[in-house]
């Protein structure tokens, strides 16, 4: 590797860094043509697995045995349930914020009463309690009554399924979608937001629970977490617009017209990447199988075709095609949590996994053991006398 990688200009300040490289990413990297790599695996090799050999994988890089995923399995299950007095506290919180304050809050509250600070414990117990925490707080905030008590040997999707006292599931399915979903959001590189600020946090050596629920304050803002919320509400905008019958040739006037208004076309097109996000194929294919009539899924499924052909019209456009929110939220409304209030709360439960798993190698790996220094960042003096660009 070259010592000098870029050059820092004018033109690179207050860009948010996009594109600056800071340090290294051990579990995860995107491939422009190939998609998300956990480790040395596409999603298409792990698109199968159950969640704990995926966490497996991002744990020790690597694909493990039948046994030694069994071992990581109870390890997790064993740490699975929270302390009586974290859910009591997070029971307390006001009901009327917003459900991703009330999941940064109740965080912090289990870090007063699960933390060891301990960035490898603490990351183990964590990921392993984070399903019943993510549930408790959508219960609460929802005002779901219900007695089920937490199972983590039921598996770890599963367990948190169990959890939902959310009426009408088709629990089986959701299960399925849900496994697909938390697997596919675990990580994504080192840099985007939530991510970048649970290390800076957890740089000044704070614990991990309070580097995390950082992190959740960042993914809870609309540019981040509302990702999956804000495709299905562009699913939902068409079907509501053009009907459970339309046609492509109709989807695609609406989508010039859009265009021509200067609106938004959410769920399509994505920086790093210049072809259909293979997690979004998987879960265009699982949408087809679960719920060919489900008009939500359709919607989607006609979207798939036609945004492609409509944006390819300017070749300005080098990847119109879709991502992953394009089709996540209508699967998951489909399989009867059609709750997108709480969608960012689902990615959040999933993306800890990976953002704790790095907080971990920036603490104790990183450098040979001594762990990353403080962030630091330089920033230019700038008059405000000086004319703004």
């Amino acid at each position: 590797m070259s010592e000098v990688l870029f050059e820092i200009t004018k033109a690179s300040l207050e860009t948010g860094m996009h594109g600056f490289p800071v340090g290294y990413c051990t579990t995860s990297r995107i491939d422009s043509h190939k998609g998300l790599y956990y480790s040395d695996l596409s999603v298409t090799e792990f698109a199968s697995w159950e969640p704990e050999q995926v966490i497996y994988l991002l744990d020790f890089g690597r694909e493990g045995s039948k046994s030694e995923v069994f071992a990581f399995s109870q390890e997790l299950y064993n740490r699975g349930k929270c302390s009586d007095k974290t859910l009591e506290f997070i029971h307390r919180l006001p009901r009327f914020g917003s459900p991703m304050r009330m999941l940064s809050t109740a965080l912090l509250i289990a870090g007063l009463f699960e933390g060891k600070n301990d960035y490898w414990e603490d990351y183990l117990d964590l990921i392993a309690k984070i399903p019943e925490i993510v549930a408790t707080v959508i219960n609460y905030h929802a005002g779901w009554i219900g007695n089920r008590s937490s199972n983590p040997k039921l598996g770890y999707i599963e367990n948190f399924v169990h959890l939902l006292n959310a009426p009408n599931l088709d629990r089986p399915q959701l299960i399925r979608a849900l496994k697909l979903f938390n697997i596919f959001h675990y990580d994504y590189g080192g840099g985007e937001l939530s991510t970048f600020v649970g290390k800076v946090v957890a740089s000044g050596m704070e614990e991990m629970y309070g580097s995390i629920s950082a992190s959740m304050c960042a993914l809870a803002g609309s540019r981040h977490g509302r990702s999956t919320q804000d495709g299905l509400g562009f699913v939902a905008e068409v079907l509501q617009e053009l009907g459970p019958d339309t046609t492509l040739k109709k989807v695609e006037i609406f989508l010039r017209q859009r265009i021509i208004h200067e609106q938004n076309i959410l769920g399509f097109g994505q920086a790093a990447l210049l072809v259909e996000d293979p997690r979004a194929t998987v879960l265009y294919r699982v949408a087809e199988e679960m719920y060919p009539a489900d008009p939500l899924c359709r919607i989607a499924n006609l979207l798939r075709i036609a945004v492609p052909n409509v944006l390819k019209e300017d070749p300005k456009n080098i990847n119109p095609f879709a991502n992953v929110e394009a089709i996540s939220g209508a699967l998951i409304s489909a399989a009867g949590f059609a709750y997108s209030d709480y969608f960012a709360l689902l990615f959040g439960m999933s993306r800890i996994v990976g953002i704790a798993r790095q907080i971990v190698y920036e603490r104790c790996e990183a450098r040979g053991g001594m762990g990353t220094p403080i962030v630091h960042p330089e920033y230019v003096f700038k008059s405000r006398r000086e004319k703004v660009q």
